[in-house]
C-alpha cells in the first residue's frame, strides 16, 4: 500500500486529488498541517508519496511551492488536474432554511459568492480549511450551522449535502504535482509514456536572454504550457524561471535542454512525467 503525503486533513481537496490519482490503488493518507511539513515528512521517509496544490484558474500559482520543490530532493512523478466543486453540508436532519451560520476557508467563501448571497440572513465566519469546517460541524453537533466543503469531506465525516455545485466559477481547476523521493522516480513513471517536464533555471539581466531559451525550445518543437518567474533575493533584477513544457519527440527534448543551459544559469529538471490527459 502506498501512503500520501497531503496538506490538509482528512477529507480535504488534496486527499481528493491524491484519491483520483491512485484510482486503481489502496493509498494511506499522510495529513500535514502546511506544505513545509509535507516536505520534512517526506525528507524522513523516502517511501513516502506527497501530492501537492501547484496552480489554480482562478487564484493563480502557488509560488512558495515552487520554491519549496526547488529546494528539495524530491522530483514531480505526475500530475492532477481537479475541478473544485464545493458543496453545502450540514448535520443530518437539517435544512437550508435552518442554517444560521456558514463555515468555511475565505477563499471558498469568496468562490461560492453568488449562492451565499442569496441568503443574506445566514452569518458568514471565515475557518481555516473547508474540510476543517466540515469536521467541527461533525464533532461539536453544531445544529444551525454548515459548512462549505468538498463532498469527500461531507460523506467522511457524516453530514448531509444540502446543496452541491455551489461554486459561481464552474470552471474551477487545481492543478496538482505527485511527489516522490528522486532515487524512487525510475519505480513509478513509465518512461514510454514521458510527455511533459518541469523546469527551474535563472538568467542572466541581459537583453533577450529569455527569448533566446524560448526560440530554442520552439524550434525543437517543444511547446511552452506554463512559465513563472520569481525574483532571485539578493541578485538584483535577476528572475528565476520555473516552466512546464510537453513534447512528443523525447530525443528532441532533451537536445533542446542541451542547447539552453550553456545560456542559463542553476538549470534543474524538477520532473519528467507524463501529462495529465483526462477530459476536463
Amino acid at each position: 500500500m502506498k501512503k500520501v503525503a497531503i496538506q490538509g486533513i482528512s477529507g480535504c481537496y488534496h486527499e481528493m486529488a491524491a484519491r483520483r490519482f491512485f484510482r486503481d490503488e489502496d493509498i494511506e493518507i499522510d495529513p500535514c498541517q502546511t506544505f513545509d511539513e509535507l516536505f520534512t515528512h517526506m525528507s524522513k521517509d523516502s517511501s513516502l508519496l506527497g501530492i501537492m496544490a501547484i496552480e489554480n484558474t482562478i487564484a493563480g500559482s502557488l509560488l512558495q511551492n515552487h520554491e519549496l520543490l526547488r529546494q528539495s530532493e524530491l522530483c514531480v512523478v505526475g500530475e492532477y488536474k481537479l475541478r473544485i466543486s464545493h458543496v453545502l453540508a450540514a448535520l443530518p436532519g437539517e435544512t437550508i432554511e435552518k442554517i444560521t451560520e456558514i463555515n468555511s476557508h475565505p477563499i471558498a467563501l469568496m468562490q461560492c459568492s453568488d449562492f451565499l448571497h442569496s441568503y443574506p440572513s445566514i452569518k458568514i465566519v471565515e475557518k481555516g480549511d473547508t474540510a476543517g469546517s466540515a469536521l467541527e460541524i461533525a464533532q461539536h453537533k453544531l445544529k444551525g450551522h454548515a459548512a462549505i466543503c468538498g463532498s469527500l469531506a461531507a460523506e467522511l465525516y457524516g453530514l448531509d449535502i444540502l446543496a452541491e455545485g455551489i461554486e459561481t466559477n464552474k470552471r474551477n481547476f487545481t492543478r496538482f504535482l505527485v511527489l516522490a523521493d528522486s532515487w524512487k522516480k525510475d519505480e513509478l513513471i513509465d518512461e514510454s509514456k514521458i510527455n511533459k517536464s518541469s523546469l527551474v533555471f535563472s538568467l542572466p539581466h541581459t537583453q533577450g536572454s529569455l527569448s533566446k531559451v524560448l526560440t530554442i525550445l520552439s524550434f525543437y518543437d517543444v511547446n511552452l504550457t506554463k512559465i513563472q518567474s520569481l525574483p532571485i533575493i539578493g541578485r538584483e533584477w535577476e528572475y528565476r524561471f520555473y516552466v512546464d513544457v510537453t513534447f512528443d519527440n523525447y530525443i528532441r527534448y532533451r537536445q533542446a535542454l542541451d542547447a539552453i543551459k550553456p545560456l542559463t544559469k542553476d538549470f534543474k529538471i524538477l520532473g519528467e512525467y507524463a501529462e495529465f490527459n483526462q477530459p476536463l
